[in-house]
């Protein structure tokens, strides 16, 4: 089963048994729904999204059978899973997550393997592992192309990120 992390528990929110989620998914349209199937824990207990609603940085949700407090708390500090397939990625669309061990290509020479993905207020980096480790931004002005079947991001201007 390919599972995706979207997010963690990070408390709870009022007596109803509310959830606040830290997410930096890329995709939570898609997944934080009201009948949405999401998968707790390293056990990836099952559990349907009742409510969802955003509220300062975090996402707020309630799960079905559940209404209390003291009912959700098991599932603080929790990770919280969807399964890939409810995505529905187009066939170019990828998850960030999907670039993980690719190789990145600049004029046909390989300047490293993206180690990392990393999320800053301004921007979210790809971390490049190669004879030095650097950081590309992951925005069209340096990322020309995404080639998942042969492991490759094509770049331009990467080399002169690199320190």
């Amino acid at each position: 089963m390919n599972y995706i992390y979207i997010g963690r528990i990070v408390n709870t929110h009022g007596i109803k048994g509310e959830l606040r989620i830290l997410s930096d998914f890329e995709k939570k349209e898609r997944v934080f729904l009201p009948g949405i199937e999401i998968f707790i824990g390293q056990e990836k207990i099952k559990e349907v999204v009742k409510t969802y609603r955003h509220h300062k940085e975090y996402e707020m949700i309630t799960l079905e059978g559940y209404s209390n407090i003291n009912d959700v708390l098991k599932y603080k500090g929790k990770l919280v899973y969807v399964k890939r397939e409810i995505l529905k990625l187009k066939e170019e669309e990828y998850l960030y997550s999907d670039l993980i061990g690719l190789f990145i290509i600049e004029n046909e020479k390989t300047l490293g393997k993206i180690k990392e993905i990393v999320y800053n207020k301004a921007n979210i980096l790809l971390e490049i592992e190669g004879k030095k480790s650097f950081y590309i931004p992951l925005h069209s002005n340096f990322i020309k192309k995404v080639d998942l079947e042969n492991k490759k991001v094509f770049v331009e201007g990467g080399k002169d990120l690199i320190l």
